[in-house]
């Protein structure tokens, strides 16, 4: 026979795995809703994103591609040397949002295929640029790209 105390300190280890365990799904499942994926045009164009699925893309802003709609409405496409993808914008840009420079916007893919950012971000100085599009030519209407590497 088991001593009590051995077996209420069991018990209470036990009680605690469970509810550090069910505290970490919670957390984990919160997490999971406000997670949104960063994709390249040619990765978006791979995966099979649902409409209204919250993602970051980035890439190169195409040369002459830049549109100004009615309002703040801006238009424009985004390449990383292999696939382009349509994005639209409403709202004020960044200083440093031009074409032919690298961008990251956060948004989803409306039924149409089109992007709809609700942030953009423009890269911060003539040095930087993200990991994944590392190889990618800053003049976005090349054909010369060079897959990242890890």
């Amino acid at each position: 026979m088991k001593p009590l105390h051995r077996s209420r300190r069991l018990g209470l280890i036990a009680a605690a795995a469970v509810i550090l365990g069910g505290a970490a799904w919670l957390v984990f499942a919160a997490l999971e809703q406000n997670i949104s994926y960063f994709y390249t045009p040619s990765k978006a164009q791979a995966e099979s994103i649902e409409p209204g699925a919250r993602i970051r893309l980035g890439g190169m802003v195409v040369e002459g591609s830049l549109a100004h709609g009615e309002g703040l409405e801006i238009t424009f496409r985004v390449t990383d040397g292999e696939a382009t993808l349509p994005v639209t914008y409403a709202g004020i840009v960044p200083d440093l949002f031009r074409e032919g420079q690298g961008m990251i916007a956060q948004g989803s893919f409306n039924a149409d295929g089109v992007f709809v950012a609700e942030t953009i971000l423009a890269k911060h100085d003539e040095n930087y640029i993200p990991k994944e599009l590392q190889g990618i030519s800053h003049d976005a209407g090349s054909s010369t790209y060079t897959p990242p590497t890890d």
